[in-house]
Parts: structure tokens; sequence; C-alpha cells
């Protein structure tokens, strides 16, 4: 183990992690960090292995967060059968096809009504005034919990979040965690059996009947984990991947003209570059299913390893000047949404959802700019967003 894998703290990460990242791909690409209790893969070649390879690097890790914390099996956290099972609860309404059929109408209104609340001051907390709960609306929207306040659902989201990357076993992060974890239970359990019975045509209902014989869903308990992953992962991430664009595109003037002279045709490459340049999910877990070698690293079976996204996204080898935000950039396949059999489900949805909100502002507000008295914090390494993204328009 290399003095700086082992110096690594948690903190050093959250405040953040690309500068170690960087260092990590250099002098240890595959490192055990004390820190998270994990070999952390950083590079394209070791994280793309990792991810797509679940014969040597199986999904389910026994005592992971999330399975601590959500239950088990989630959709992350295992293969095979039950993986596939889970997957055809999910994936028919979020295929690229499907998700362009409905987007615009489910997204738009919702875009549309936030940005009118806010469009007049001429300037607004952007993420917590209008990206989160674009995003949590409209992914609660397709759930079919339309019924239920951005508010409720961003404080879920945060929640669940705390338990998901509480690697240490922090018991006041669990507690938070666990008390919004009983609120999801004991306020969709009902919904869910209900829809067990009769269905719609929600996502909710989808996840139960979706590739069920008829008359057979599954069981509540088997899908109420990975609804909480589907309600952490899938509710505001699309708001940060869109707020982390926006900012980058901010702060590179010339990035932003280029978007505003063809937003129908630059905000796609925009939100791809900004996804790229700052993940806005920064891992994959997985668990070693043999002694295997991996970057010069040997891994006993069992051992927990992530596959850096993050990292990957930022790899020399792979992307040219990969820390510059260039909406431009010829870029290939990036990491963002995974690898592999577990290659995120919701992608379109998210990719979409982003779209159409941003496109939303930049028509609205005319001369949007950061706010200069403010700084925008960023925080996270498993989740990475601004915490705030102040600015003023007109």
């Amino acid at each position: 183990m290399s003095g700086l894998a082992e110096s690594i703290t948690v903190g050093e990460l959250e405040r953040d992690p690309y500068p170690i990242y960087a260092r990590l791909r250099r002098e240890e690409p595959v490192a055990w960090v004390p820190a998270v209790g994990m070999w952390l893969a950083t590079r394209w070649d070791e994280a793309l292995r990792v991810a797509s390879e679940p014969e040597s690097f199986a999904a389910d890790m026994p005592g992971s967060p999330i399975d601590r914390s959500f239950g088990s099996p989630t959709i992350l956290t295992c293969d095979g059968p039950t993986h596939r099972d889970l997957r055809a609860g999910v994936d028919p309404t979020l295929r690229p096809r499907e998700v362009d059929g409905y987007i615009e109408e489910l997204i738009g209104p919702i875009a549309a009504e936030r940005l009118e609340a806010i469009a007049a001051r001429g300037e607004a907390e952007l993420m917590s005034e209008y990206l989160e709960p674009v995003s949590v609306l409209g992914l609660g929207a397709l759930l079919g919990l339309g019924d239920l306040g951005d508010d409720t659902l961003r404080r879920w989201f945060a929640g669940l979040a705390e338990g998901a990357v509480n690697f240490a076993g922090d018991p006041e992060r669990q507690a938070l965690c666990d008390a919004a974890c009983a609120e999801i239970d004991e306020r969709l359990e009902p919904r869910l059996r209900r829809l067990s019975a009769e269905p719609d045509d929600s996502l909710l209902s989808h996840m139960l009947h979706g590739g069920r014989p008829a008359g057979d869903p599954r069981p509540v308990e088997s899908v109420m984990p990975t609804l909480k992953v589907i309600l952490l992962g899938g509710m505001q991430e699309p708001g940060h991947g869109a707020g982390t664009t926006l900012y980058a595109l901010l702060s590179h003037p010339d990035q932003l003209d280029l978007v505003l002279a063809d937003p129908e045709e630059m905000i796609g490459p925009a939100i791809e570059e900004g996804m790229r340049w700052i993940a806005p999910i920064g891992t994959q877990g997985r668990r070693a299913t043999r002694a295997i070698e991996l970057g010069g690293a040997e891994l006993e079976p069992g051992a927990p390893v992530a596959a850096v996204i993050a990292s990957a996204n930022r790899d020399e080898a792979r992307f040219e000047e990969p820390n510059r935000f260039d909406v431009g950039r010829d870029r290939g396949r990036t990491a963002t949404f995974g690898f592999g059999r577990h290659f995120c489900s919701g992608h379109a949805f998210a990719r979409r959802l982003e779209a159409i909100a941003l496109h939303v502002l930049l028509k609205g507000c005319e001369g949007l700019r950061l706010d200069p008295d403010h700084e925008v914090p960023f925080s996270g390494w498993e989740f990475r967003a601004p915490r705030a993204l102040r600015a003023r328009w007109g």
C-alpha cells in the first residue's frame, strides 16, 4: 500500500477527489484505500474490467452501505437471474424510444412552472429552486408519486445518500438514512400493495408487474430496496448533472456562447461533457470472486473494489486534456452511466430531463450568469454536485 493511498481521508475525497485520482492513476492505479475500505480502480481499463466482468467481479457486496441501508437485493447489488428480473420491471419504461415518446410532455410543464416562479426576480439559487425540483418532480411523476412535493423527495434523497456513502459506519449518518427509509416504507408500502392488486401505467406499477405473468406480481418486499436505489440515484442526480453542466458553461463563457448559438444541437454535447468533467455518480462497487491481479495489485477473494467512474472519465490515456471542459470534444464513450450489465437503466431519461431543464432555463433567462458575490461550493465523491448555484440574469 502506498503512502498516498494510506493517507487519503474521506474528507479530502469529499472536498475534491480529482487531484487524488490523478495521482493514483499515475502512481498506483489500483490502490487499497483504508478510509473507504475498498480498492479503488482509477484508470479507464481497470475500471472497465471491474464493472464488465461479472465472473471476476460480482455486484453483490455483503455489508456494503447500500445493502446495509436499503435491504437486499437491490438492482445495483445483484447479478444473474435476480438482476435480470429486477431490470425487467424497470427497463421497458426507460428505453430511449419510450422516453422520447413521453419526456417532453412530462418534464416541459414542470420546468416551465419552476422557471415562472423565479424568472421575474432576476436571480435565484438554481440548485434548490429550479434544477433539483425539476429533477425530483420529473421522476416522481414517472414513478406515480406526483402527489408528493419536491421538499419531501429532496429530503428523502438527502437521507438515503447519508447511508449509501457511509463506508465508515458513522452512526449519526446511518440514523439519518434509517429515518428516511422508515418514512419511505411507511408512505409507499401501502401504495405498492394497492398497485400489486390494481396496476396502472406508472413506473412504480411496472416495477411490480413488468416481465411477470398476469396476476403474479413481484413481492412488495423484493421491490422496495430497488425503489430506494431509484429514489437515490434517479431523483436528484439528473438535477446534479444539469447543475454541474450549467456551472461549467457559466464559468466558461466561450463554451456558453457555442451552446447559445445553437441550443438544439449543442445542449446534448454540453451535458455529455459536463457529466464527463464531473461525474454525478462516482463509482460502481464490486466484489472480487477469486484471487485476481488487477493493474499490478493482487486482490484476494471477496475483496471489495470500486470502478471509479469519475476518475476513468479523466484518464489521460483516453481523453486529451481531460481536466478541460470542452463541449466540442470528440469524446467517444464515457463512463458516466457505468459499464456492462449494470449500465444505468435511466440514462436516456436523465439525459433528456437535463436537456429540457437547461433549454427552458437558458431560453427564459437571457443574460444568465454566475452571481459574483457567491462562490459555487462542490461536495461529494460518490455523489458530486454544486451544493448551491447562485445566478443572475436580465
